[in-house]
């Protein structure tokens, strides 16, 4: 994804809620930085789309973007895959090979859990993060590291460190700033926006989320955050064959809906009828014949409100 100009990154990073705004407002700030950053967060939260954020909002913005999944990487090819290696430095090396930091010269290089790099090749990323410099493999002479480095873990490395599976001291350098992606469950309010944009970008604008469907989306607990609510529209969207999203289509998606918690049995039905009465807390309230108060508390627990419902449902008319 190209985002080379501040509001073309902002429209990546959707979501109203107070906490993407506040990831909105350190990306704006940490973009303009060189220092490293750290992005934390659950599986699906959205780690690479805040990295790219980070490089389309730096004055690297015109340089590569470089991601490489740290994990992915067989251990005994991670240091050469990251630094480069010459002609004849171990077994196979038949050319001189560049590495990811070479690739990534003049723009950003992200290290995907970060977490699982093995301890020596963390020692030789630590050097490049002190001296700015590093070894390929065979190479007799330092080459200069031209690159910014971000990394992103759905770990804990506070834990790790103290397991002896991380360096202490590479965590210091890695986490110099720090940017938190909260899971979906937490930002709630967002649901309606991410899910139509994920509609749009389907092509399927026309293609409407009936109110039922939309409030098992809102009552889902999506272990799985943004990329498993990605995956359930696109599914139901394969199913609807243009005729609209019902509830049912998305229940019968391979990503089936579950409710967020068996002691909230109501949630679900509360958020389906505040949709049914646009908003409107003491009409919801009545119907489902509790207080305006209890309504509310209601919401509260799964982290809406009848006023963000309402800027939502200003958004698209069909909901």
């Amino acid at each position: 994804m190209n985002m080379h100009t501040t509001s073309e990154w902002r429209k990546s990073l959707l979501g109203e809620s107070a906490v993407m705004q506040s990831v909105r407002h350190r990306v704006e700030v940490y973009g303009r930085a060189e220092a490293p950053v750290l992005i934390g967060g659950e599986t699906g939260t959205g780690k690479e789309l805040a990295a790219r954020a980070l490089h389309a909002a730096s004055p690297r913005a015109a340089g590569p973007f470089v991601a490489v999944n740290c994990a992915a990487l067989p251990p005994d090819l991670v240091e050469s895959e990251l630094f480069g290696s010459l002609r004849g430095a171990f077994t196979g090396a038949f050319r001189t090979r560049p590495g990811l930091f070479e690739a990534a010269r003049g723009g950003t290089l992200l290290l995907d859990e970060i977490g699982e790099l093995p301890r020596g090749v963390q020692a030789k990323l630590l050097r490049v993060l002190e001296a700015g410099s590093y070894r390929p493999l065979g190479a007799t002479r330092e080459t200069q590291a031209e690159a910014r480095i971000l990394a992103a873990t759905n770990r804990n490395l506070s834990t790790l460190c103290a397991n002896g599976e991380f360096r202490l001291d590479l965590y210091y350098r890695v986490a110099v700033l720090r940017i938190e992606l909260p899971p979906l469950r937490e930002r709630r309010s967002d649901i309606p926006a991410l899910a139509e944009h994920f509609v749009a970008r389907a092509g399927s604008r026309a293609c409407a989320i009936a109110p039922e469907a939309m409030a098992r989306l809102l009552a889902h607990a999506w272990p799985g955050n943004v990329r498993e609510l990605r995956s359930v529209i696109e599914r139901a969207l394969l199913r609807a064959e243009g005729a609209g999203l019902a509830a049912f289509e998305l229940e019968d998606s391979p990503a089936t809906l579950h409710r967020v918690d068996s002691t909230r049995p109501r949630a679900g039905e509360s958020v389906r009828v505040l949709l049914e009465h646009r908003g409107r807390l003491a009409a919801a309230a009545a119907e489902l014949g509790v207080s305006p108060r209890t309504l509310q508390r209601r919401l509260r627990a799964e982290g809406l409100s009848a006023r963000s419902l309402r800027r939502e449902l200003a958004l698209p008319a069909s909901l």
